[in-house]
């Protein structure tokens, strides 16, 4: 049975029994506790705690996941994967074990003609919580499974939480016998890879708290109401159906796999370490796929550093596998052929997705070649040039192995592995630290933007108070009438604030726009019943459903409770809107003049001007930028409508509308339309007509990582000052250059080439005084146990390029008769170089023009090296090149054992 079938089979046999099929949320999470989605209740969260109502009692979905703390282990086990998907069923309060477990065993048991997997009964085991006497009836009575074959467990095993605060519970789980082949019989507790776990029943019933171990966390209490969560991994049900011993073998991986050992000229099954690499290769492409399909691409924070992570393995694993050339293109476009029957959105967005992966590929190739380089500088640094050492203190300290990861995308596998072949160690311990702490600052940084580093905790409880989800007016009003119903300070809920204090305000309904989809929050006056005065200048939902106002209470108190009257700054609201406007318009019209594959990948709207993120595979040429301005302004002065309407998701993608890539919508959502020209599904505010804009004007486009581009615009009152500046600077250069304003261009050229011209000659008179220097040099050469040797200071000015003609003009000379060593050190911009040479006879003695340059360099505080005839390096330090050309003297005298 293929996946997609499993697939179908799941959400049609739960749809016919009450459940709401809801679609998969996007893989990056709607959730501050979390980067992505790790489990299939994830998006129903707020619903088992009893933050929101659940628009729907029973529900059923097939939900993408993304784990990556083990991604180490990916291809060693059969058990691991950074990408899959739960299917799940829940109830809401409603259902609860009577009706859980019956239903699992019924879709398992039936036959493939009734809708179900035809498993035979006889071969299913289940196990329970080891005091869930409920639970052990309900499959022995109501079911009938004999009570041999049901076994109880302790906590670790058959108590579910997601390894974070939130909803818990004991667990039933369903395992399957595949024989006596896989290992001893005696059901799961005695082997579980002989009984396979096919699906595991979640009694959610409790809230867990923070801190504890898998078996041992507190729990705060019980939930608002029993809760039912379902989860069935599809892969593993896969592989079972489909006969295979893996996830890596099932028909949306397998495929993958075999072209990737295709390209690489390796054959599955024949070596252990090979085939290790090809299921890294096929997870990975999978999950690489789905995380840019859901609008993830790669950067050095957060979501985009798992992405980049994984994309250079897979690079990198097919280079060690034996293909050295690009291979990407080929993997997503087999992973794309085998994931589109379940998700056939893959096929209509392949061309950004090849974009952004390609990208990433050819970026990492010039990673590669950079960071070998980088390696190679630290092994030397390190070990003083020493290929191969015995030493207790590792080659490779982890603040190298963490700046060749961070600076130059170096894995730190790759380290250990070039490591590992030159005999040498890598403080691999050192570099884990380094590594988490930045992991932990980057998550601290963005946690603190949505929740202000308070406790989500204390969120919470306000919600709780609030009692319902906080009521956004936004779109019809400029202020409201409210009521106070929270107040934190300091990240404490209080009853009041007094002034001069900074605090977060809920109301109960408010016109405020938090930040989100891009729009920057509103900003504007609280004022209370009883005269107080709060300043709002930000305003975030750091929970679904809540909205806070971070702002400073300017006089009076404020008092949970009062009445209050809300009213946003207008003038920032309607800047806002428009830029938020010309951002749809500048999208749509970048996807006339570039293809459909140039989506959205992020923006930034704020008062006057806007930011706009797109993928493309290189630079947009500068006609395109005009002509893409051009064609917004066009229909600016069309003066279009810009309406906004609420339907069915699938209303919306009949008319057209846009979806964009990692947001996450409702049943319901809503479709912001520029006339008939511009769609999508937005939740942000918008200007009334496209004339209200006034003028957009595009500053720039570059790229913000591979197959990523960002233009920066100004629209309004904002792009006309520029456009304003812009005239006068011209009139000022005209009058400067005597040309008129259309021959400027021409003129500046001009004067530029020029001017290059004067620079190349400049640089040539200096190479010419430079080497005219190296007879008098050869002629102060100095014997120093046979070895001829200049050790000097030389004219100030000179440049790394020269200084290296010198010494080697310099070594050529005194070599026609006699060993040579030149070593020299020149001053510019007040930082000093040196350049060595060494000829094959003193390179002999055993001198070295690495060595000899590392420690001049040493003595002017910096580094260098090279090989053993020519090296260059420099410092710091203009004050000690004395010093630096003393030492060169006494390594030398060392050397030749004068």
């Amino acid at each position: 049975m293929e996946s997609a079938e499993i697939r179908r089979r799941w959400l049609d046999f739960f749809e016919k029994r009450g459940h709401t099929v809801v679609p998969s949320a996007p893989l990056l999470a709607d959730d501050p506790e979390l980067l992505f989605v790790v489990a299939g209740m994830q998006p129903f969260k707020p619903y088992f705690r009893g933050d929101l109502a659940a628009p729907w009692p029973r529900a059923t979905s097939v939900q993408k996941v993304v784990r990556t703390p083990d991604i180490d282990e990916v291809g060693k086990t059969t058990r691991h994967a950074t990408f899959f998907q739960m299917c799940g069923n829940f109830s809401f309060g409603d259902y609860f074990k009577e009706r859980a477990i019956p239903l699992a065993w019924e879709l398992l048991t039936s036959s493939l003609d009734n809708g179900g997997y035809g498993f035979d009964p006889n071969l299913l085991w289940v196990t329970v919580f080891h005091d869930d006497d409920e639970a052990a009836a309900i499959w022995h009575d109501v079911v009938g499974v004999p009570n041999e074959r049901i076994q109880r467990r302790g906590m670790a095993d058959n108590f579910w939480s997601m390894g974070v605060p939130g909803p818990c519970g004991p667990c039933s789980e369903i395992y399957y016998d595949r024989g006596e082949g896989f290992g001893v019989g005696g059901g799961p507790v005695a082997n579980e890879e002989r009984y396979l776990e096919v699906w595991n029943l979640v009694f959610m019933q409790f809230e867990r708290g923070a801190g504890g171990d898998k078996e041992s966390f507190p729990i705060l209490g019980e939930l608002p109401a029993k809760n039912i969560d379902t989860g069935m991994g599809l892969e593993r049900m896969a592989a079972i159906l489909q006969g295979v011993d893996n996830l890596y073998e099932i028909d949306s991986t397998r495929p993958i796999l075999d072209r990737a050992a295709e390209l690489s000229g390796q054959r599955y099954g024949a070596n252990h370490q090979s085939d290790v690499r090809l299921r890294v290769i096929a997870d990975h492409s999978r999950a690489a796929t789905m995380l840019i399909s859901d609008g993830v691409t790669p950067s050095n924070e957060e979501a985009g550093y798992v992405l980049r992570r994984i994309l250079r393995r897979i690079v990198r694993n097919m280079r060690l596998l034996g293909a050295h050339g690009p291979t990407m293109h080929e993997l997503i476009d087999t992973t794309i052929t085998v994931m589109a029957p379940q998700y056939p959105e893959l096929a209509l967005h392949a061309a950004r997705i090849h974009t952004v992966a390609d990208g990433e590929e050819t970026s990492f190739f010039s990673t590669l070649q950079a960071g070998t380089t980088r390696f190679e500088a630290a092994v030397h640094e390190s070990t003083g040039g020493l290929t191969r050492i015995s030493t207790a203190s590792p080659a490779v300290t982890g603040e190298q192995a963490f700046a060749l990861h961070d600076t130059y995308g170096f894995p730190i596998d790759l380290t250990l592995e070039m490591a590992a072949e030159q005999g040498l160690s890598v403080d691999e311990a050192g570099f884990r630290r380094l590594m988490q702490e930045q992991r932990q600052r980057a998550k601290d940084d963005a946690k603190r933007k949505k929740t202000g580093a308070v406790d989500v905790s204390a969120y919470r409880s306000v919600l709780e108070l609030v009692g319902k989800p906080v009521e956004f007016t936004g779109y019809d009003e400029q202020r409201s009438e409210a009521q106070v119903r929270g107040v934190l300070v300091d990240g404490e809920s209080v009853s009041a604030a007094a002034a001069g204090q900074l605090v977060e305000v809920v109301l109960d309904r408010t016109p405020f726009y938090a930040e989100g989809g891009g729009q920057l929050a509103d900003a504007g006056v609280i004022r209370l019943a009883n005269g107080a005065v709060v300043e709002v200048d930000d305003v975030q939902r750091p929970l679904p459903g809540l909205i806070v106002h971070r702002a400073r209470v300017v006089s009076g108190e404020v008092v949970v409770g009062d009445g209050a009257h809300a009213e946003i700054d207008l003038d920032r609201r309607q800047a806002i809107s428009r830029a938020h406007t010309a951002t749809h318009m500048v999208h749509k019209a970048f996807r006339e003049a570039l293809g459909e594959s140039a989506t959205q990948a992020g923006s930034e709207n704020a008062p006057g001007r806007f930011r706009f993120d797109f993928a493309n595979p290189s630079a947009v040429p500068a006609s395109v930028l005009v002509d893409v301005e051009a064609r917004v302004n066009a229909v600016l002065l069309d003066d279009l409508a810009v309406t906004a309407d609420v339907m069915s998701q699938a209303e919306a993608v009949a008319s057209g509308a846009m979806a964009l890539f990692g947001e996450k919508y409702g049943d319901q959502v809503r479709v912001v339309s520029v006339g008939d020209w511009a769609r999508e599904l937005c939740g942000g505010t918008h200007a009334g007509r496209t004339g209200h804009l006034g003028v957009i004007k595009l500053l720039g486009e570059a790229s913000i990582g591979a197959g990523t581009r960002r233009v920066e615009a100004l629209v309004g009152t904002d792009a006309y000052r520029f456009l304003a500046r812009e005239a006068v600077l011209v009139s000022q250069l005209a009058e400067q250059l005597k040309a008129p304003r259309e021959e400027l261009a021409d003129r500046v050229e001009s004067l530029v080439s020029r001017l290059r011209d004067a620079e190349k000659e400049l640089e040539k008179l200096r190479g010419d005084r430079v080497l005219a220097a190296a007879g008098s040099l050869a002629d102060a050469a100095v014997d120093m146990g046979g070895v001829a040797v200049v050790a000097a200071h030389v004219a100030d000015g000179i440049d790394a390029d020269n200084l290296r003609k010198l010494v080697i003009d310099v070594r050529d000379r005194l070599a026609a008769d006699r060993a040579a060593a030149v070593v020299a050190i020149g001053v510019s911009g007040g930082r000093p170089l040196v350049a060595a040479a060494v000829d094959a006879a003193a390179r002999v003695r055993g001198l070295k023009a690495g060595e000899l340059v590392g420690v001049a360099a040493k003595a002017l505080g910096g580094g260098g090296g090279g090989r053993d005839d020519v090296a260059s390096g420099g410092g710091t330090r203009a004050d000690a090149v004395d010093d630096a050309l003393a030492a060169v003297r006494a390594l030398i005298q060392r050397a030749v054992g004068a």
